[in-house]
């Protein structure tokens, strides 16, 4: 057989040799190299992660002995930056994970191995690979880990039962996008409401949930549903349950076991057909304990329980986000932006992510605005990523990309603009006055620069933020 890249463009083919015996990788991808291809070793899975974030391979070859499921991370990773890639397992010699190998590779090669079987086994992934349907994203729940799998598994099991669902997990890990989620795969025709329980006092939450009649309290002008009877046939999701008052969790116990309820101030009892699904960040059997939340309510609602993973516990899904991210903003900035420099890879996967994955797209976003070429540097990252450590930045232009004026002008216009409202504290009217223009000119450049200050803004303090 003829060792050749199998890719037809001058660009030589990328290829990605995983195995925890570095040496043993990287004398694969030497080999692999004189023989034409574009070839990187990876000695561990954070390495894998790392190199797969970089930019798209046409091959993987995988060690599948590597330890703790490492060899079915790595695949996962490499399917979700390189749909089309074609995955080989390189399995030892009478390995007992040669069968399982079979579920998430496209060829298998025995070790040792010829050279020739090699890259047999590459070809075929490859064609493979190439030949594979790549279906549209089936959840809005975006990750491969074996986590988040875990969980839109037991979503596609009850979604479409009445089961009530409780999700729980830290701020900012996309809690309120599962319930969507389960809602979608319902197949429930009725509407998907939203209460964040925690922004309400307890009068009005009673009124936002169950409705009122009109004389009901001072302001009640006239009748008004509730949202309980605006999600009848669909999905009512209660964020921030942990927050509701011991009188409010009685009235949600009757309204959880009966799924009736009066209006506040009207005696008429109301039906409805409503799937519940709740979202906390606080540890409620611990609230529980401390009688500060009702035992019977706990347990009402504790049917299907689903926790959220952090973002720092599925690191290999980072480059997955944070390109999808990256794309969004780029579409509503009206930017050509077509990913990120290997730097800031490898700065988005060393950072801890407090902030989970919000703080993780209000990251990518800003460096979107505010960054100058068509790939996010390290130095394009808020500083509280980089580790607060100033990031070099290569010169904006060589003196061969001379571009116009108003083009050129378009990345300092912003970032003088957002320095100016962190500086004022996202105040308009104070950071317009410190441009030097008025708040109806700071509005209109805003516009014309395609500025989304309700995505800027949370980033300033996402890493600090306690809200869900």
């Amino acid at each position: 057989m003829t060792a050749r890249p199998a890719s037809a463009t001058p660009e030589p083919a990328r290829i990605l040799v995983v195995d925890d015996d570095r040496r043993s990788a990287s004398a694969v991808a030497q080999w692999l190299c004189t023989e034409g291809w574009h070839a990187v070793a990876a000695g561990s899975v954070a390495e894998a992660v790392r190199a797969a974030g970089r930019g798209p391979c046409e091959a993987c070859i995988v060690d599948a002995g590597l330890p703790a499921g490492g060899a079915e991370a790595v695949a996962a990773c490499i399917r979700a930056a390189s749909p089309l890639a074609g995955i080989v397992a390189a399995i030892p010699g009478r390995h007992p994970g040669a069968d399982a190998a079979l579920s998430w590779a496209d060829a298998a090669v025995e070790l040792p191995a010829r050279d020739d079987a090699l890259l047999a086994a590459v070809a075929t992934a490859i064609e493979i690979g190439r030949s594979r349907t790549v279906p549209p994203a089936a959840s809005s729940v975006l990750g491969c880990h074996p986590a988040i799998a875990d969980v839109l598994e037991v979503v596609r099991r009850v979604a479409a039962t009445p089961a009530t669902v409780l999700v729980t997990g830290e701020s900012g890990t996309g809690k309120s996008l599962l319930a969507r989620e389960i809602h979608r795969q319902s197949g429930r025709q009725g509407r998907f409401v939203e209460v964040a329980c925690g922004s309400l006092s307890e009068s009005l939450l009673e009124s936002e949930l169950f409705g009122h009649v009109a004389g009901a309290f001072t302001g009640a002008a006239g009748d008004r549903d509730g949202k309980f009877l605006q999600a009848d046939g669909g999905t009512i999701f209660l964020d921030e349950i942990a927050t509701a008052s011991p009188a409010m969790q009685v009235k949600l116990l009757r309204v959880l076991q009966d799924m009736q309820f009066e209006p506040v101030g009207g005696s008429r009892t109301h039906s409805v057909d409503a799937r519940v699904v709740l979202a906390t960040n606080e540890d409620l059997e611990a609230l529980v304990a401390a009688g500060r939340f009702r035992a019977d309510l706990f347990w009402r609602i504790n049917v299907v329980a689903l926790e959220m993973p952090a973002l720092r516990d599925r690191t290999s899904d980072v480059p997955l986000l944070a390109g999808h991210f990256l794309r969004a903003a780029a579409s509503r900035a009206g930017r050509d932006v077509e990913g990120f420099t290997p730097a800031a890879v490898d700065t988005l996967l060393d950072h801890a992510w407090p902030g989970n994955v919000r703080e993780l797209q209000h990251a990518v976003e800003r460096a979107v605005y505010l960054g100058r070429g068509r790939l996010v540097e390290a130095a394009d990252l808020p500083a509280a990523i980089r580790g607060g450590k100033p990031a070099a930045r290569p010169a904006a232009d060589s003196p061969g990309e001379a571009r116009p004026l108003k083009q050129a002008l378009v990345v300092p216009e912003r970032q003088l603009i957002v320095a100016a409202l962190e500086q004022a504290g996202w105040r308009r009217d104070v950071a317009a006055r410190a441009l030097g223009i008025n708040r109806t000119t700071l509005y209109k450049k805003l516009k014309r620069l395609k500025m989304d200050l309700a995505a800027l803004e949370p980033a300033a303090a996402v890493c600090t933020s306690a809200t869900p």
